[in-house]
């Protein structure tokens, strides 16, 4: 406040006044948090969390907590089971009803995946006890506006099998009591959320507050809104005062971020032995959509990642390696598929575990304006990958330059995964293709034809076979090569037999 009391004093103090209760009250809103730049939160609602968790085998079904249903399937509800009856009316509404007891763990396992997943979107990621929020204010241009990131946001959750409410709004707690609500709305402005929000039934506080608030006449937050502050804290306490502030942003609401693991290793029990590989697929994406998410929050790649599926007794080891570093979901599930849907199962699967192998720093890349020669390579790895994964390890591979003066020698193969050094120039010049078998050539007047006399451009460069190499084919040989250009300009690599009984022959052809 020094800088306003010192401009005050070349103004009249009318205007210093002005000027000091405008600053007052900026600091004031950005103290409360009345004022977020840019602040956006989508909250994504699970509902049917405590059932999809443990994606139940057998219909109807329910889970129970305290003796009452917490939330049953859409079987169980058509024949009018619904959430609070006690365990015995469900059963004389359904005989068949399948009740499981609520596990906490494992919603918490399925929430941290899904935090993982939600981190391709945004790195800011807070969990409630059945849903997300996620920060997403500064990610719109990315995803090329909120339409479309709701629509991806959407999606994804749908293919990883779970039921949910979105809505979104400048407050977290606001977006998620509008969730909560089963209202899928957009709220970009103080005066659109505060109408939503105002019109959410009181239900949404905690218990006891709501029913205090039902006892005097409250039906919705504008009702309790409308009651003098005093009272209403008298009434349900200064803390549910606080948590309606906060939900309408006139109250700071600083929650913690989720921390993402330095460390990839999901697992995923299911819900019942599978026997077939094919049908492991469904329950991997799950795995393979929170590795792609979290491998985008720390800006990452991998080479190699490990799925195991555990049996009963020991487990299988399938192995996923790629030619270059990728956090592309869609090409990491397509080679999945690949590899999965050959696997003969020794025994039925009971649960899977994913595994970050290799992972590497891999930050963003511009896009190209013209040819984008990067765009080319990742498509020629994706194919070399999905035909490895398809036809095997050893049947795909890259032949690269070997250090060896014997041409048949000169050249290995290497795996797709390798990294090849290209740092070291070629010693000798030697052309893209070499024949099976070496061509004879005529020779007249000492030269040799070929469609032509030939033009020796380069050589000789004499080469010997290694006689200690006892597993070359070529036996024992001493040539001299050379350089030769053909009458219709062709490249020829051509060479002399030094051995009797002598002779000219085509070795190859440069490209």
């Amino acid at each position: 406040m020094d800088l306003v009391a010192r401009s005050g004093s070349a103004c009249s103090n009318g205007v210093a006044r002005r000027v000091t209760r405008l600053c007052i009250s900026i600091y004031s809103d950005l103290q409360n948090g009345a004022m977020t730049m840019n602040s956006l939160w989508l909250a994504i609602y699970l509902p049917g969390l405590p059932l999809e968790a443990g994606s139940l085998p057998s219909s109807p079904s329910a889970v129970v907590e305290q003796g009452r249903i917490l939330v049953c399937d859409d079987a169980a509800r058509r024949a009018g089971v619904n959430t609070g009856i006690g365990v015995a009316a469900a059963r004389a509404l359904v005989p068949a009803i399948t009740l499981v007891k609520r596990d906490a763990a494992r919603e918490a396992a399925v929430l941290h995946a899904l935090a993982c997943w939600a981190g391709g979107f945004t790195p800011r990621v807070t969990l409630t006890s059945c849903a997300l929020l996620l920060e997403v204010g500064a990610c719109l241009r990315l995803f090329g506006g909120l339409e479309k990131l709701l629509a991806v946001v959407t999606e994804g959750v749908r293919t990883q099998g779970f039921t949910a409410h979105i809505a979104v709004a400048m407050t977290p707690l606001g977006a998620l009591w509008l969730a909560e609500s089963g209202i899928a709305t957009v709220c970009l402005d103080q005066s659109t959320l505060r109408q939503q929000l105002d019109a959410l039934s009181i239900s949404v506080l905690p218990g006891k507050a709501a029913e205090l608030l039902a006892r005097f006449g409250v039906a919705t937050l504008a009702d309790a809104r409308n009651l003098p502050s005093a009272v209403l804290a008298r009434r349900i306490g200064t803390e549910v005062v606080n948590l309606m502030a906060r939900a309408f942003g006139n109250m700071s609401d600083l929650r913690p971020d989720f921390v993402f693991p330095d460390q990839f290793q999901l697992s995923l029990v299911l819900p019942a032995p599978v026997e077939t590989a094919a049908a492991l697929l469904f329950a991997a994406r799950r795995l393979t959509s929170a590795l792609t998410g979290w491998l985008a929050a720390r800006q990452a790649g991998l080479r190699e990642l490990a799925l195991r599926l555990l049996h009963r007794q020991g487990d299988t080891l399938v192995s996923l390696q790629f030619a270059d570093l990728t956090r592309d979901g869609e090409r990491i599930e397509r080679v999945l598929r690949e590899r999965i849907e050959r696997i003969a199962l020794k025994a039925p699967v009971e649960a899977l575990r994913l595994e970050a192998v290799s992972v590497i720093s891999l930050p963003g890349r511009s896009a190209a304006m013209f040819d984008d020669a990067d765009a080319a390579r990742d498509a020629m790895n994706t194919l070399l990958e999905r035909l490895r994964a398809r036809l095997g390890d050893g049947q795909v591979y890259r032949l690269t330059a070997h250090a060896d003066h014997r041409p048949e020698c000169a050249t290995r193969h290497v795996a797709i995964t390798e990294k090849i050094d290209s740092s070291e120039p070629a010693s000798f010049q030697r052309p893209f293709l070499l024949l099976d078998q070496p061509e004879s050539l005529p020779e007249v007047d000492g030269r040799p034809h070929c469609r032509g006399p030939l033009k020796l451009m380069a050589g000789p460069e004499r080469i010997e076979s290694g006689w200690w190499d006892g597993g070359e084919a070529t036996g024992d040989v001493r040539r001299d090569y050379f350089v030769a250009c053909s009458a219709d300009t062709r490249w020829l690599w051509i060479y002399r037999e030094c051995r009797a009984p002598g002779g000219w022959f085509l070795q190859g052809f440069f490209a």
